[in-house]
């Protein structure tokens, strides 16, 4: 048995017993079905809260200075 779930933070995942889902509901985790459209689990897209690395810059030799 396939069960799918979504979380607001995390996205999408399949469960696949009812143990499972039990334990996933219990930590924000909703049933949800993949054939309904696109548009009405907008608000549930993954949220990245990763930072951008910062870039360091190359270091420029400069020989006999």
């Amino acid at each position: 048995m396939h069960i799918y779930l979504k979380h607001p933070i995390h996205g999408t995942k399949v469960a696949i017993s009812d143990m499972e889902v039990e334990y996933d509901k219990k930590n924000g985790w909703s049933i949800y079905n993949p054939t309904m459209p696109a548009e009405d689990f907008e608000d549930a897209a993954p949220v990245n809260v990763l930072e951008l690395k910062r870039k360091y810059p190359r270091k420029i030799v400069t020989e006999g200075i």
